[in-house]
């Protein structure tokens, strides 16, 4: 009995490792387009991007290695510092206020009815349009001669350096920025406050929480990991800001709002400093990633912290 259990099992076990290997096969087989796609489009470029970085080369000539001199450079060029000075203030102050605004908006406008839907639909149309138009658009109006001061002109009101004042500039660039794009925060939100429990907001009004309570203990803990996510990608957006720049102040005045992707296209690599424009590009391409790191860990680990594990 037992020599006749031991071949009878040979061949089940025999078929069942064919069967595996005709899944992996088949696993493996309808991967390999992705994997083949993600690394011509995604892997080799980056590769490319690292090697040049360390290099030498203006686009026309044979490339030189040159090993990190490019990256120390990075840090000892002053125009980059100024670059990374506006960013960091426009991707800070740019991503509190759109996610802050996004989701005072959406708590408003959560209800389901024609008027909500309505300002929704206005405060998500500005996403809509290219940020390039968007900031044609706003330089006709801000601008010396544009809409507002030509009003105030009539009245006799000296011009408002929307765009020509250092400071003024800068405030009006990340106002442009934030209202273009908190709608895009508005709608992450609506979609979040869909799926908290209406029978859990009830009961929390029955036992005499306010509105304010409820959003503050109930609703906003519960789309936490939404707002992570919106933070992360308002931050990365912003840290990439370039094209509402070059529509809108040009980077100007006087370098004020440069940012380090505006300092990287119109810079480096119009003056042909590819290697040292790529170098600047991949260590944006880093701090990128580390930014988007350290707010998803910070984010994991306060939910840890809430739920004692």
């Amino acid at each position: 009995m037992v020599e006749l259990a031991e071949l009878t099992a040979g061949p089940d076990r025999q078929a069942r490792r064919r069967a595996r290997l005709r899944e992996s096969a088949v696993s493996f087989a309808m991967m390999g387009p992705a994997v083949l796609l993600y690394t011509v489009m995604t892997v080799v470029p980056v590769g490319v991007a690292v090697y040049l970085s360390l290099t030498d080369w203006d686009g026309f000539s044979t490339a030189a290695f040159i090993g990190l001199d490019n990256y120390k450079h990075l840090f000892d060029d002053p125009s980059s510092s100024d670059a990374w000075y506006v960013t960091a203030l426009i991707a800070t102050a740019g991503t509190v206020l759109m996610v802050g605004l996004g989701l005072v908006y959406a708590l408003a406008l959560k209800g389901r009815s024609r008027t909500n839907s309505f300002f929704r639909a206005v405060a998500y149309f500005p996403h809509v349009i290219s940020a390039l138009i968007l900031g044609y658009l706003w330089a006709a109006i801000l601008g010396t001669n544009g809409a507002i001061n030509n009003t105030l002109a009539k009245f006799g009101i000296e011009p408002l350096g929307f765009l020509f004042d250092e400071q003024f500039a800068l405030i009006s660039l990340i106002g442009v920025i934030v209202w273009a794009g908190f709608g895009f925060n508005v709608v992450l939100f609506v979609a979040a406050l869909q799926t908290v429990p209406a029978e859990l907001l009830e009961a929390a009004a029955i036992d005499g929480a306010s509105k304010r309570q409820i959003n503050q203990r109930i609703v906003i803990p519960m789309i936490a990991p939404v707002v992570t996510v919106a933070t992360v990608l308002n931050l990365v957006g912003l840290i990439r800001a370039y094209d509402i720049v070059v529509s809108l102040t040009g980077g100007g005045p006087a370098g004020s709002t440069q940012t380090f992707t505006y300092l990287i296209l119109a810079r480096s690599f119009e003056g042909t400093k590819v290697g040292y424009a790529t170098a600047q590009a991949v260590f944006l391409m880093v701090v990128s990633a580390v930014l988007a790191l350290v707010v998803t860990a910070l984010r994991n680990r306060q939910d840890q912290a809430a739920t004692g594990s």
